[in-house]
């Protein structure tokens, strides 16, 4: 079998926006042209969510996965609504954590497992203060900084 290159679509704004209490990793139902359009890398998780319905079934909603240019009548809506698996014990986990005021469950990224099977690491997460942000921005370019004097001394 041939190396199969890996993909990885990263959601980079959401541990900006959020701070990731704890993350899961999560089977999510595709039909077969958006798993070609995944293996191209023309999917975006930046503006997708993940909300439970009413019989306790975790969905990520406004994914972007790009029509595959190959795929005729059989092609997919690009933006549908897709079921997401994971372990009941996790669900009821996950459940209670966004009865929580101010918890949501973020996507995180989308990537192929070792086995070749596409997962999604989902995270349960509490929305950052705007000093948070801040915070975060100075720490970014105060390892900027270090990197480039390190750098600049070797």
């Amino acid at each position: 079998m041939g190396k199969q290159k890996t993909v990885e679509i990263k959601n980079r704004k959401a541990r900006y926006e959020y701070h990731i209490i704890q993350t899961y990793e999560a089977g999510i139902v595709l039909t077969g042209t958006e798993v070609k359009s995944i293996r191209d890398g023309k999917a975006n998780i930046n503006e997708a969510y993940c909300l439970f319905d009413k019989n306790n079934e975790l969905w990520i909603k406004n994914m972007h996965i790009s029509e595959y240019k190959l795929g005729y009548h059989y092609n997919h809506e690009t933006r549908r609504d897709r079921k997401l698996l994971l372990k009941k014990s996790e669900l009821k986990k996950l459940y209670r954590r966004v009865l929580e005021k101010g918890n949501t469950i973020v996507p995180l990224r989308l990537y192929f497992s070792e086995r070749g099977i596409i997962k999604l690491e989902i995270g349960a997460a509490q929305g950052k203060k705007s000093y948070d942000k801040r915070h975060s921005i100075k720490e970014k370019d105060m390892k900027r900084e270090k990197s480039r004097f390190d750098k600049f001394n070797t």
